[in-house]
């Protein structure tokens, strides 16, 4: 009998990406391990997972959170489908284990691993969980969070904190690297995998507050597709050094020669920051579920490594007062990146990596299957 494991999960890079570093955890510890990815067409995974070499296979699935009317009704249709495409899915391959990582492609797989008896391990990158996870975690065998105080909104008996989950780049120790060059001061500018619209327009307006810094400044900066056109041709007209690119695709890189991260606090985004010990300027996305992103730059606010503002105080004044501070008190930037550095969860991928071998190895010794010939993995991520 062949040993297969499925990781529901996607949509946004925050999703997919934790599930990437999971898949790539057990691919470097059994080179046999077949894997395969299953998403939507529409998610961010059509894009990334060809790149990463993986498989990908879709099923019908999308968001219900802050739709009305007919977009709506449509989501709510597509519901019943995923969950019949998982089923035939689930029933050809026939998993040890299904993983869940967040995402409304998360629900249809994990619900039909639980009618058919699959066991499940669920992994929650928010410190609020929305609601998809919460009932989830209901259904769950174990449950992974990345924060503390995460714990309480689990059965206590199944809930373990592992962190989240990074690519093994920034889990490598950071006296292994070089420290970031202070001249020119680099400033890596993200809005998420989709960019984001205000953060974008807030630092075009920075960059004229900073005209006498210009000379000593490089900015990397992910402006996503719509945006990225406008903001080029702004950055060359000021005089800027700066790489606009709509997607970063070696993103450990980036993150290992920047000073200061400007960007909003989705929970892979915080993880990989403090796994490579990098100081922030947070910037919520305003419309997430629940609020998360918030909750989320609120424990990096605490801890001191991060600055927290709010979108509705956003403004090219304000980012720019960050930068200047950033820029003329490199103690103050120091002791941040030593509490940001304190927060990294740079074994988390391996936490999860081994309660997942953990609940395969029980569900195949209790289906009796523990001492058969060694089988392949199948890794899939919804």
């Amino acid at each position: 009998m062949e040993r297969k494991i499925v990781i529901a999960g996607g949509g946004t890079g925050g999703h997919l990406y934790p599930g990437i570093a999971l898949a790539k955890a057990l691919k470097r510890n059994d080179m046999d391990i077949e894997i395969n990815f299953v998403g939507t067409k529409q998610g961010i995974e059509s894009k990334i997972l060809p790149r990463e070499g993986f498989n990908l296979k879709t099923i019908f699935s999308s968001g219900l959170i802050g739709k009305t009317g007919i977009s709506r009704w449509i989501s709510l249709c597509k519901l019943p489908v995923g969950t019949v495409q998982s089923m035939f899915f689930l029933i050809r391959n026939r998993p040890n284990l299904a993983v869940g990582v967040g995402g409304y492609t998360s629900a249809p797989l994990i619900l039909s691993a639980w009618i058919l008896r699959i066991p499940i391990l669920i992994h929650e990158q928010n410190a609020f969980p929305g609601i998809a996870n919460k009932w989830l975690g209901k259904i769950a065998d174990k449950i992974a969070v990345s924060f503390e105080k995460s714990r309480h909104f689990f059965p206590k008996n199944k809930v373990e904190v592992t962190g989240n989950m990074v690519s093994e780049e920034l889990c490598r120790p950071r006296e292994e690297f070089s420290p970031p060059s202070k001249n020119p001061f680099n400033i890596l500018v993200l809005g998420g995998s989709q960019g984001a619209h205000s953060i974008n327009v807030a630092m075009i307006e920075a960059l004229n507050l900073l005209v006498d810094r210009k000379d000593r400044l490089h900015i990397t900066h992910q402006t996503g597709e719509a945006d990225y056109e406008a903001t080029k041709n702004i950055y060359n007209k000021k005089g800027f050094t700066a790489e606009v690119l709509p997607f970063i695709k070696n993103m450990p890189v980036r993150y290992r020669q920047a000073s200061l991260v400007i960007c909003r606090s989705g929970a892979t985004t915080l993880a990989e920051i403090t796994a490579a010990g990098k100081v922030s300027v947070l910037i919520p996305f305003p419309y997430a579920t629940h609020n998360h992103q918030e909750h989320n730059a609120r424990v990096i606010e605490a801890a001191n490594a991060g600055e927290l503002i709010l979108d509705n105080a956003l403004s090219g004044k304000r980012l720019a007062e960050s930068i200047k501070r950033a820029m003329d008190e490199p103690e103050y930037i120091q002791a941040m990146e030593n509490n940001s550095y304190r927060l990294g969860n740079r074994d988390a991928t391996e936490k999860v990596r081994k309660i997942c071998m953990e609940l395969v190895k029980k569900a195949r010794k209790a289906s009796g299957n523990d001492n058969k010939s060694k089988g392949k993995y199948v890794l899939s991520c919804f």
